[in-house]
């Protein structure tokens, strides 16, 4: 009996020790994804009639990361605020397709805070008005200043901003040429339903 078994039991261990620890997988990257303002903004609007059935938006901003510079109307990270009329609540969302952000992939919440309906800066839109995505508002932008500007500076970041304009009485595209609203050299407005150049923002 003991001449089988020591054989088949010097097998075993030596299997065991022939037998490689298995080696960590490396964490697999996903590609950066960018969007135009309104694919964004839709994504969001959905998961804000989670937290609100009369959920609407105000406001919708892109942003600049180290792998996108807003050309061509789309941009890794866009976020947008909606607000709830019937609890006087407003909730920022943020949507991610990139890695060099600070911010996790997808689409994630922020805090609730108080909101006026009463308040002309923060007016709701219906999203029927939004028609002319980023990209189109881009390509009018362009045409009124935008494009010299790149041929000065190729990496010019552009940013877009969308609001509703009591003055124009319209959904507004910003195609802000500039680090940030308050340091541009160049702004942009576009109707945001019919695609129109409105004016150069001073």
């Amino acid at each position: 009996m003991k001449t089988f078994l020591l054989p088949g039991i010097a097998l075993l261990l030596l299997a065991a020790c022939s037998t490689e620890p298995a080696k960590p997988t490396a964490p697999v990257v996903k590609e950066p994804e960018y969007l135009l303002g309104r694919t964004a903004f839709q994504k969001m609007y959905v998961a804000s009639r989670g937290w609100n059935r009369d959920a609407q938006g105000f406001r919708l901003m892109s942003a600049l990361t180290k792998d996108s510079k807003g050309h061509a109307g789309k941009s890794g990270v866009w976020q947008a605020t909606f607000a709830s009329a019937a609890h006087n609540t407003a909730k920022p969302y943020t949507w991610c397709g990139s890695n060099d952000a600070d911010v996790d992939r997808g689409v994630t919440p922020g805090s609730e805070d108080t909101y006026s309906p009463t308040n002309t800066s923060t007016h709701v839109f219906d999203i029927a008005f939004l028609k002319i995505d980023s990209d189109d508002a881009y390509q009018t932008a362009l045409k009124h200043g935008g494009a010299k500007l790149l041929e000065q500076n190729a990496d010019q970041p552009v940013l877009y901003l969308l609001l509703w304009s009591a003055a124009d009485n319209s959904l507004v595209w910003h195609v802000i040429f500039g680090e940030s609203r308050n340091d541009f050299k160049l702004s942009v407005l576009v109707n945001a339903s019919s695609g129109d150049y409105l004016r150069v923002e001073k």
